[in-house]
């Protein structure tokens, strides 16, 4: 990705009492300050908001207020600004005129998120969750939404790969002395644990089939039946040796 300073209006484009472009880049405030006169806006603080007007050379396209916000704390972690004017689509369109003729240019759809991403500022998961709060259009649509955007669905997938990544190292243990007539992990720990996986499988499962069912209708297709013979595979292969289980499996038409 290209570090070009970039610039988008933020809100939805109509007649409206307040209207925001936002500006993002390593070169943000250099580009806004050609047509800001009013202060230096190198020499202020993150998260302060300034008066002034918004000009093009010696015309003043409009009476605005800019909100700062320096790297790292800004949205996709590189220095931003916020020009809020008053709501004409013709004044936020001359104000992005004259931001590309100072050296932005205009974001790709969905590139102010992407950058987040990017930086490290949000997972995935996260940036989906902002255009579903977007999208949301009901109380329970905008709970899923938020509860993802806050890292729900995050923490969830990272205490599971914890649990897998502790089961598969006691099973490359078990299978690294497959043929000696010893046990290294204790078969009820194991046994406990792949409980612990499923229940979380499950929950997860569950979630998804919750919120696609706000967001786009029930859905008909079920998850479960896959990952729960997967689990009786493996619980199958911790109670029976590996030839047994072999012979369980072969007979048991789940698994062919």
């Amino acid at each position: 990705m290209n570090n070009d300073t970039i610039c988008a209006l933020a809100t939805a484009n109509g007649i409206g009492a307040l209207g925001i472009i936002r500006v993002s880049g390593n070169e943000a405030l250099s580009v806004v300050q050609k047509s800001f006169p009013a202060k230096k806006l190198e020499k202020q603080k993150s998260h302060t908001i300034h008066y002034g007007y918004f000009v093009d050379g010696e015309e003043a396209i409009d009476e605005v207020m800019l909100s700062i916000f320096l790297a790292p704390k800004s949205f996709t972690t590189e220095n931003s600004v916020e020009i809020a004017f008053h709501g004409s689509p013709h004044i936020g369109k001359r104000i992005l005129e004259t931001l590309i003729k100072n050296g932005a240019r205009m974001a790709k759809a969905g590139e102010f998120t992407l950058r987040a991403f990017i930086n490290g500022r949000i997972d995935l998961s996260q940036a989906e969750a902002i255009a579903d709060v977007i999208a949301s259009e009901n109380e329970a649509s905008r709970k899923v939404a938020i509860n993802q955007l806050k890292g729900g669905i995050t923490n969830e997938i990272s205490f599971l790969r914890t649990d897998l990544l502790n089961f598969v190292s006691l099973i490359e243990l078990e299978l690294d002395f497959a043929e000696e007539d010893v046990e290294f992990a204790d078969r009820s720990a194991l046994n406990q644990l792949l409980d612990k996986i499923e229940l979380k499988l499950n929950s997860l499962i569950e979630s998804f089939q919750y919120g696609n069912a706000i967001k786009n209708g029930n859905c008909r297709c079920d998850h479960r039946k896959t990952q729960c013979w997967k689990i009786d595979f493996i619980k199958c292969f911790i109670e029976r040796r590996k030839s047994h289980c072999k012979q369980y499996c072969r007979n048991d038409e789940r698994y062919n």
